[in-house]
């Protein structure tokens, strides 16, 4: 980390948002005027400043001084006070106020506008209101400073320290110094490192109350990023206490405080051998999990009116519209689907999907009935469009979510307008989603859940589409049969055997001029498998398969970290495929035009979401911009976070994706990662070539893992006990 001193001269740019700045800088020893980048919140021109940050070179505009944190100098002297207030830095004070002041306070003038307000009336012409004005012009200019300081002081820095600024505004030092765990909530995931770091240097005590409860909801929130819905109690405390450095009572009266204001619910749920186990629930996700049952139950409870179409009607109206021969599996499908509001479809891949919601949308619309078509992902989405021949949409955007009140306008008092709802690649999609989805259908409708029960869960928690199965509440139609077409495909029938736990086949010994679909290069060392990987995609893919090395090939990797991780191949395979060209830093990551990367949260402003893939069109110190499918989204430096090369992306956000290639990484090291339906699931994201390049032992250790790792969710419970107790009213109804 280097250290400059010296004095702001000029701002040439400066991002009122996110306090991005570019400026003109003169340092003290020697005397040089260099520009310097970053965030510099609350500074002014003829400001002295200490700099501490690095030097890097701007492919256009040369050498410049990247900032990392900074410390506003006041002066001391009469003379550097006279100075720095004559600069025009503090709104109302002009070269003759300033002279005044400066007379009759001397080397005190600051401090006493700091500290001593009320005495700035014994200046000849100041009256109150003026002295009024100086102070809100100085508290107003200085607070941005002081808490940036406060910030950096206590290890944040600058660009969490304006996120932060943005959320709270200026009272985010107050708010701090209060109490910093109210970063928790609103920053689930950096939130409880920052806000302990904060206290700890602040003097807090491990045990005060704000930090135990803190902790708990950190450990709630990650039990949830890693797909629970709920924790079991006694691993919840145990957590607490061996991570945090909790005592036993601290802990205890944290939950019982929080269970009493409905921060948390902890309830007694059935386990394993009829045993009872008490759950731990972040208050949303409890919500969402019963409320899905209780929707459920409520939206089965309407009865349906039947479609009474005969076998010879729906054959005929599938093959006019289609021109597709239904096969007695779909037919059956189809048909017991007009029978019931809620149904869900699943089967692998080549087993005719597709062409089942093609056939039930063109029934639906042959009846004179409105349907619509959503799936989780935006590519998912376009690719339910294509497929289908119809419009589908991500169901963020079917939901219409609402920047202004921060949730879905369609909900249960603004219902959908439809009389059914098709929702594609179902596996993905999470508890809170789910109750969403509930809320916003009509009660008179329909809804068809169609997925790959072997696919990967959802990234966010539950289990939505295992559980729908294994509560044994809802009509569940699994195909099975895979097509003629499809058996023709060694990446559909490969899936089918890994699926089965089955060593895939590889043609050997082709004719010269015959490819294949499928293949696996058997390699035993990471950095031989990494230069593999770079060959294949630079050269061997796209000169062989006539593919674009960009656009066309996706490497898939279980893990992130380590060589054959995500971030190790992206800046291999940056280099590889795009090692020139003008470039942005940002946090140790380059981003370069023309690569390829991919948005991490939903951002319903921009109209980009978790897990789109586009290609970086422009680059500039202040911003970047990047193509989307359909439209290009701008990122200020400070969003950069929100991006990263994709290159190699981790199966999960593979998930709801297709790509002409796949290139998978198999090794040892990846062991507590290789799991059956996560290689089964990366393959399955291959349209024209899968390549797995790897060792026969890790090949056989993911085919021998049919454990995926458990979900906490009690779902499929609540709609048994839900969906029983009404089922068996219906049916005594009836009698």
């Amino acid at each position: 980390m280097i250290t400059l001193q010296g004095r702001m001269e000029r701002i040439t740019f400066q991002n009122a948002e996110n306090q991005f700045t570019i400026a003109r800088f003169r340092t003290n020893k020697p005397d040089n005027l260099i520009t310097v980048v970053g965030c510099l919140a609350g500074t002014a021109v003829g400001e002295s400043l200490t700099l501490s940050g690095s030097w890097e070179t701007h492919p256009r505009f040369g050498p410049q001084f990247k900032v990392s944190g900074f410390k506003v100098i006041l002066p001391t002297t009469p003379k550097t006070i006279k100075r720095y207030l004559k600069s025009g830095i503090i709104k109302g004070i002009g070269p003759r106020m300033a002279d005044r002041l400066v007379s009759h306070f001397k080397d005190q003038t600051l401090e006493i506008i700091e500290s001593y307000p009320d005495r700035l009336t014994e200046v000849p012409g100041i009256g109150q209101g003026t002295a009024d004005r100086i102070v809100e012009s100085w508290h107003h200019h200085h607070a941005v400073r002081r808490l940036m300081e406060f910030l950096t002081s206590h290890g944040v820095d600058a660009s969490q320290g304006v996120m932060l600024m943005q959320q709270y505004g200026l009272d985010t030092e107050a708010l701090l110094r209060n109490n910093p765990f109210c970063l928790v909530p609103d920053f689930p995931r950096i939130g409880f490192p920052l806000a302990d770091a904060i206290a700890k240097n602040l003097g807090w005590s491990p045990d005060a109350p704000a930090r135990v409860e803190a902790c708990l909801i950190h450990i709630l929130a990650t039990g949830a990023d890693n797909g629970h819905t709920f924790l079991k109690t006694p691993d919840l405390k145990h957590q607490a206490r061996r991570r945090f450095q909790l005592t036993d009572e601290t802990v205890e009266q944290a939950v019982d405080e929080m269970a009493q204001r409905g921060d948390i619910v902890i309830e007694t749920l059935p386990g394993p051998d009829k045993a009872e186990i008490s759950a731990t629930y972040a208050t949303p996700l409890h919500v969402a999990e019963s409320g899905i049952a209780m929707r459920m139950a409520a939206f089965l409870s309407v009865p349906l009116i039947p479609y009474t179409l005969s076998t010879e009607r729906i054959l005929e109206e599938v093959l006019r519209q289609l021109s597709i021969q239904l096969s007695d599996e779909q037919l059956h499908t189809l048909e017991a689907i007009l029978l019931h509001k809620a149904a869900v479809i699943t089967g692998g891949p080549g087993t005719g999907k597709t062409t089942l919601i093609r056939s039930i949308t063109a029934i639906f619309e042959s009846l004179g009935k409105d349907v619509l078509l959503a799936a989780p992902t935006g590519r998912a989405a376009r690719r339910l469009s294509e497929v289908s021949g119809k419009p589908a949409v991500t169901i963020h955007r079917l939901l219409e979510y609402s920047l202004t009140f921060g949730g879905f306008e369609r909900n249960d008092q603004n219902p959908l307008e439809t009389h059914a709802l098709i929702i594609d690649e179902f596996s993905m999609v999470d508890t809170l989603l789910m109750h969403d989805i509930l809320k916003a259908m009509p009660m008179t409708g329909v809804l068809i859940m169609v997925g790959d029960a072997y696919q990967l869960p959802s990234v966010g928690p539950g289990n939505v589409l295992q559980d729908f199965i294994a509560s044994g509440s809802l009509p569940v139609y699994a195909l099975t049969t895979i097509f003629r077409q499809a058996q023709e495909s060694p990446i559909v029938m490969n899936a089918h055997r890994v699926r089965n736990g089955e060593i895939p086949l590889f043609r050997k010994n082709l004719p010269k001029n015959e490819l294949s679909e499928f293949y696996f290069i058997e390699q035993h060392q990471p950095d031989t498998v990494v230069r593999t990987i770079a060959e294949l995609c630079r050269n061997r893919i796209p000169k062989v398969f006539n593919m674009d090395r960009m656009t066309d090939i996706q490497v898939i990797t279980p893990m992130h970290r380590g060589d054959v991780g995500t971030i190790n191949l992206n800046q291999v395979l940056q280099e590889a495929l795009n090692p020139d060209g003008r470039a942005l830093n940002f946090k140790g990551q380059q981003f370069r035009i023309n690569d390829k990367v991919m948005h991490l949260k939903n951002d319903y402003e921009k109209e980009v979401f978790n897990g789109d893939i586009g290609t970086v069109a422009s680059v500039d110190t202040e911003f970047m911009e990047v193509r989307y499918d359909n439209h290009r989204v701008s990122y200020a430096v400070a969003e950069l976070d929100t991006l990263t090369l994709a290159y190699a992306i981790s199966v999960h956000k593979s998930q709801g994706s297709e790509y002409p290639a796949v290139i998978v990484p198999l090794l040892p090291m990846h062991t507590p990662l290789l799991q059956r339906n996560l290689l089964y699931t990366a393959m399955t994201r291959g349209k024209s070539l899968v390549i797995l390049v790897g060792s026969c032992q890790a090949l056989q250790t993911a085919l021998a893992n049919d454990r995926p790792k458990h979900r906490l969710s009690a779902l499929a419970t609540r709609l048994r006990k839900k969906l029983g107790t009404h089922q068996d009213a219906l049916a005594d109804a009836r009698s």
